[in-house]
């Protein structure tokens, strides 16, 4: 069960949390401001200040949907934030001017959103539970392209000139970004369950594979070149579950709810229901760190673009039930300073 600790990692909490559960957390990809979506129907911004070892988060602003916001990303150059939630609807946040117009739609909730930045074009990605993935040219009602998936869109990735998507029915859809968003590949990565979360990975500066995570306790690492002798990058690897001394009991199995890639050293995070966040080195194939357990689910994470900052939501993920949500209990956003804790082991 889950411990009493609310911080039991030490971290900075961020001041003026969302009031409900938080379903996705992003850095500016070029200074430190964070926003956060939740099912409050609220965006909000905070810029991160460090003064000497110590964080300092201030809340900027907030913007509102009709309905619970699920995901939202930021445009390259750091100045608009992008959000899709249950109303359908796609909105762009310009921070300068604090306008909040709505740019996408789709048919059913819009699960996700990511910005493309390439050299002869640039759009946003939306995916939804109705089944499509849709590219816009923001300043067009209409979007430039519409791809028809096999099932609804959970979670996605974006680094140029690669696209990934996660499906219902455990798929995952490869896109070639180059000239313009086409299929690659449809694949099933080696998880039996609902997949929650995937995040590209780079070697040598180019996108090389992506870690994908599932319900079951459990996440893969699939390269894009499936050519490599006897596919030795390949693999799956169990996280976030009880490891009891009794080992004729059986094993609490928790969901991977987020994966993450450092920005620098490659390596990465994983959050879950269990409450803690972890630090892997997919090469070496080691946990780098385990964090404490929290009293509440982990939600959702991300990396700041400098690497330096960790972010992780603290908030209920109903994988429990109705039973089990605590209307008292609060919802928490929570900075790491890493520090080195994600740097490869050395060989």
């Amino acid at each position: 069960m889950f411990s009493t600790a609310h911080n039991p990692n030490k971290d900075h909490e961020v001041v003026q949390p969302p009031n409900d559960s938080i379903s996705s957390l992003s850095f500016s990809p070029t200074a430190d401001f964070l926003v956060a979506g939740s099912w409050d129907n609220c965006v909000r911004c905070w810029e991160i200040k460090q003064s000497g070892t110590m964080l300092q988060s201030e809340p900027k602003a907030e913007q509102q949907h009709s309905g619970p916001v699920l995901s939202c990303c930021w445009s390259a150059d750091g100045t608009k934030v992008f959000t899709g939630g249950c109303d359908k609807s796609v909105k762009m946040w310009d921070l300068n001017s604090n306008g909040f117009t709505q740019v996408a739609a789709h048919d059913a909730p819009v699960k996700t959103v990511n910005w493309i930045q390439a050299p002869k074009y640039q759009c946003l990605m939306t995916g939804s539970w109705d089944k499509t993935l849709k590219f816009w040219d923001t300043r067009q009602a209409q979007p430039m392209m519409t791809i028809n998936c096999e099932d609804r869109v959970y979670a996605s990735d974006v680094q140029y000139p690669v696209a990934v998507s996660v499906l219902a029915g455990r798929k995952v859809k490869i896109l070639n970004l180059e000239n313009q968003p086409t299929v690659h590949n449809t694949m099933e990565p080696p998880l039996r369950y609902q997949l929650r979360d995937i995040s590209i990975f780079k070697k040598d500066g180019k996108p090389s594979g992506f870690g994908v995570c599932s319900i079951e306790g459990r996440a893969a690492i699939e390269p894009f070149d499936n050519s490599t002798a006897n596919n030795k990058d390949k693999f799956t690897f169990k996280c976030h579950r009880s490891t009891g001394n009794d080992h004729n009991k059986p094993q609490d199995i928790y969901a991977v709810n987020g994966i993450k890639f450092h920005p620098t050293y490659g390596t990465l995070a994983t959050v879950g229901s269990d409450g803690k966040f972890s630090f892997w080195d997919k090469d070496a194939r080691t946990k780098l760190k385990a964090g404490e357990q929290l009293d509440n689910t982990i939600t959702c994470c991300d990396f700041n673009y400098s690497g330096i900052y960790f972010v992780y939501a603290s908030s209920y993920d109903w994988s429990k039930g109705h039973e089990f949500y605590n209307p008292q209990q609060k919802n928490s956003i929570f900075i790491r300073q890493v520090k080195d804790e994600l740097k490869p082991r050395k060989k």
